[in-house]
């Protein structure tokens, strides 16, 4: 779930895609154990009272759906009988066929009302929490690991700068034309910046081709029912750009066309897990972002990136979840950064995941750990609202989802660039690097 750098809501969902959003959170866990939503909702800081809403708007609905059903059933059984009856009898039994056939259309509507009540509230309820996750906001959340050396500059007798200055010394990043030709928060990636690009794609490719997954390109424009289905018109939906004349969304991250890949699909249990990394550009709006990050490439409205995306069985997520998280270390440790990972907190975990680790690298101008990758396991929520279902030896049922960015390019470059800077200002070009540059060992100021 996008989480680098988050208006008015968007237009309604279409449906196109995927029919009308239903069965968000499993619908048997709510009834059989509200309190586990309750405990989800406390954690993320939501309101709990959603819960009882649900409950009397299920009760509700299920309460129609029955007594649509009753009179259908009698409608049935009253056109059998007008056949068998005498022609004194058939006048009275048309008359209650007139009346029934009322009490049914309005018994319908009844219907559809409770289920569109019900619907509604369900797309607002987050993902249920995974055990063990923190609870409370940002700064909640948990330790897990630290790697790497932090390097000492004063020790080494000068003072680090930051990735604005040594991409000018670079002749790598160009801001200000950046905001002349599009705004506040672009950039143009010139000369060694460009090359730089191209060298991480490729290992970033590279590294997931050898972990066994499916390179995609996707497109970075989905329709309305792709962005929903992902989760990312609820609380994220200010982020979000729309292109109103063609009623598509700009992609925040490859996530959304990758999750949206199957919709619709019954994907067979022994084609499982399904793994795919897709590179696409990025496009954010920053909503709320105002005063954060403005100098640089770090927080930005454009970006390119490589993510991950996988389908598994439901019981296997937690697993495929660390197996995510391990690539993301595994690439960060070729690049030789320093970072620490995290257990999100669920105030700040997005719409769709259950449970989400971020790696944080050092950025040593800002002498603080700044987020470079997450992964989420996002569980069967967004499967439910995409229709992407498995044939198990139990049945359908809907697959999880997990996703996991390796590698955000503006955000790796800043890293890469004020990490391995050197007093004359030429940067070293980490070894796993080096062959996707030519052999090249540093970037020299131009």
């Amino acid at each position: 779930m996008w989480h680098l750098g988050t208006g008015s809501l968007r237009p309604p969902v279409d449906t196109t895609l995927l029919g009308r959003v239903r069965s968000v959170i499993d619908v048997k866990v709510l009834r059989a154990d509200p309190d586990r939503v309750r405990a989800s909702q406390r954690a993320r800081g939501e309101s709990e009272a959603i819960v009882e809403e649900l409950l009397a708007a299920d009760s509700a609905r299920r309460s129609a759906i029955t007594a649509y059903e009753d009179l259908r059933a009698e409608q049935k059984e009253l056109g059998k009988a007008i056949a068998k009856t005498s022609p004194e009898k058939r006048t009275e039994l048309l008359a209650r066929t007139k009346e029934l056939a009322d009490q049914v259309r309005k018994a319908d509507a009844t219907n559809h009302e409770a289920d569109e009540i019900f619907d509604r509230l369900l797309r607002t309820v987050p993902n249920l929490t995974i055990a063990g996750v923190p609870a409370g906001g940002e700064e909640s959340f948990a330790l897990l690991e630290t790697h790497g050396t932090i390097r000492d500059f004063a020790a080494e007798g000068f003072t680090p700068r930051d990735h604005v200055e040594l991409g000018q010394l670079l002749g790598a990043i160009d801001l200000e034309r950046g905001a002349k030709v599009s705004g506040s928060r672009f950039y143009f990636l010139t000369g060694q910046g460009a090359e730089l690009e191209l060298a991480l794609v490729n290992l970033a490719i590279s590294t997931a081709l050898a972990n066994g997954m499916t390179p995609v390109i996707p497109p970075a424009l989905v329709k309305p029912a792709a962005m929903e289905g992902t989760g990312f018109l609820g609380q994220a939906a200010q982020d979000v750009y729309h292109l109103s004349e063609d009623d598509l969304y700009l992609v925040g991250t490859a996530e959304v066309p990758l999750a949206a890949y199957h919709s619709d699909e019954i994907l067979g249990s022994d084609t499982l897990p399904r793994r795919y990394v897709g590179y696409s550009p990025c496009f954010r709006r920053e909503a709320g972002s105002h005063g954060k990050d403005t100098r640089g490439i770090f927080r930005v409205h454009w970006f390119d990136k490589v993510e991950m995306f996988v389908f598994c069985a439901p019981e296997e997520a937690e697993a495929e979840h660390q197996r995510l998280l391990g690539w993301e270390k595994e690439f960060i440790d070729a690049l030789e950064l320093p970072y620490r990972v995290i257990d999100v907190a669920a105030g700040d975990l997005g719409l769709s995941a259950a449970r989400k680790y971020d790696c944080e690298a050092w950025l040593p101008t800002q002498q603080r750990y700044r987020e470079i990758t997450s992964t989420s396991n996002c569980t069967e929520f967004q499967a439910r609202r995409l229709a992407v279902r498995g044939r198990f030896e139990g049945g359908v049922g809907p697959v999880a989802t997990l996703n996991g960015t390796l590698c955000a390019i503006p955000r790796m470059i800043v890293m890469l660039l004020e990490n391995h800077q050197q007093a004359d200002g030429s940067v070293r070009v980490p070894a796993a690097l080096q062959p996707f540059l030519g052999g090249r060992t540093q970037l020299t100021p131009a």
